[in-house]
């Protein structure tokens, strides 16, 4: 199993497109959009234009109000799963309508490649209680259970930058898993049980 999980797009089209040792012209990427419906802003418009640009072959998705069925369908001709950031609230409530969570986990023991960007990647974690962390007003969407999809042993900060450090190290004390830090342009690839950071320049830790 392989996951690429990034704090955003500069990293993936830098890094992370590369780690999946996948030919350009051979990608066929589900690019799920779903995460970006949750939240503001015209973001997602210009991540798709970006890869657009960039030259990869991908069909946009959203998940949401699909069957397992037109899900399986959707991706069957697929190598890459790209699921980009936006709410993360709104992006595991759609997964649990859905029954999602399922058909990741089929395709994935198919040999399909994850790839997450912010929401992406926190939705990966055991939790996505990190999103809770920003109190500038995002919305919650009813969801209070912050339990997510455990394919990593920790939890992730995205897009970290220095000035938020006094601030994470005091919600870190409330975490039950072990903290990430990635800053836009880094990333964790995750393959055969090992976990690889990669990226521009040093991982932040804190003691």
């Amino acid at each position: 199993m392989k996951l690429i999980l990034g704090s955003d797009l500069s990293f993936l089209l830098k890094y992370g497109y590369d780690l999946t040792c996948i030919s350009k012209d051979q990608m066929k990427i589900g690019y799920i959009t779903t995460a970006a419906k949750g939240d503001r802003g015209d973001f997602s418009r210009k991540l798709k234009f970006a890869i657009k640009d960039a030259g990869y072959n991908f069909e946009e998705i959203d998940i949401e109000g699909k069957t397992k069925e037109e899900l399986r369908n959707l991706f069957k001709d697929k190598n890459i799963i790209h699921i980009e950031g936006g709410n993360s609230f709104y992006l595991i409530k759609v997964i649990r309508e859905t029954g999602f969570a399922e058909i990741l986990k089929e395709l994935l023991e198919e040999g399909k490649i994850y790839i997450g960007t912010s929401a992406g990647s926190y939705i990966m974690c055991p939790t996505i209680e990190v999103s809770n962390w920003d109190t500038t007003g995002k919305i919650r969407y009813g969801v209070t259970d912050f339990t997510a999809l455990n394919y990593v042993p920790y939890v992730f900060k995205v897009h970290y930058k220095d000035e938020q450090e006094s601030k994470v190290r005091e919600n870190m004390k409330t975490l039950k898993y072990p903290l990430r830090i990635l800053r836009d342009g880094q990333g964790i690839l995750v393959e055969d049980g090992k976990y690889t950071f990669v990226g521009d320049g040093e991982e932040v830790k804190f003691d």
